[in-house]
Formats: structure tokens, C-alpha cells, sequence
């Protein structure tokens, strides 16, 4: 898994527990909320997050599917020599 890098972001994945954590300086006294290049960056952050995850899902999806058609045509094999052995 790749791992997202930049100046504003917290090491290591950003799983669900890291994401509750997550707090954003606030903005210098006269303005309210956050400074928006955190903001930015923690979108970022979790736009990446994301991806990443639903890759190593499709991946693993992809290789459940490879295995699950593997066993299916040596178990119908192994059925045809079996049939064919006369066991």
C-alpha cells in the first residue's frame, strides 16, 4: 500500500480510529473555522486514503475470483477422472 506524503499529513494510514483524531489548527483570532490549505489537505489526504483502499479491494476481489475458477475446473476434472476411472 502506497503511503500518502505530504508536509500537512498524519504519519502512517489514515484508518477510521485516526480519522476521529484528526484535529485542524484554527484560523488566527477575527476569523472562524479552519484554514482552508488543511482543510484542503486532509481532503487530499482521505481522497488518497480511499483510493488505495478500493484498489487493494478490487485486488483482492480479482484474485478470490482467479482461485474460486481454479478450484472449480480441478474439482470438475478431478470429477471427469474419477467418472472415467470407474470410481
Amino acid at each position: 500500500m502506497a503511503v500518502y506524503r505530504s508536509r500537512n499529513a498524519l504519519a502512517g494510514p489514515l484508518g477510521p480510529d485516526g480519522l476521529t483524531t484528526v484535529t485542524l489548527p484554527r484560523t488566527p483570532l477575527g476569523r472562524r473555522g479552519y484554514r482552508p490549505a488543511d482543510v484542503d489537505a486532509l481532503l487530499h489526504r482521505l481522497t488518497h486514503e480511499l483510493r488505495e483502499r478500493t484498489r487493494e479491494r478490487d485486488r483482492a476481489y480479482a484474485e478470490n475470483q482467479r482461485i474460486k475458477n481454479a478450484l472449480r475446473t480441478w474439482q470438475s476434472a478431478r470429477t471427469a477422472a474419477r467418472q472415467g476411472d470407474g470410481i
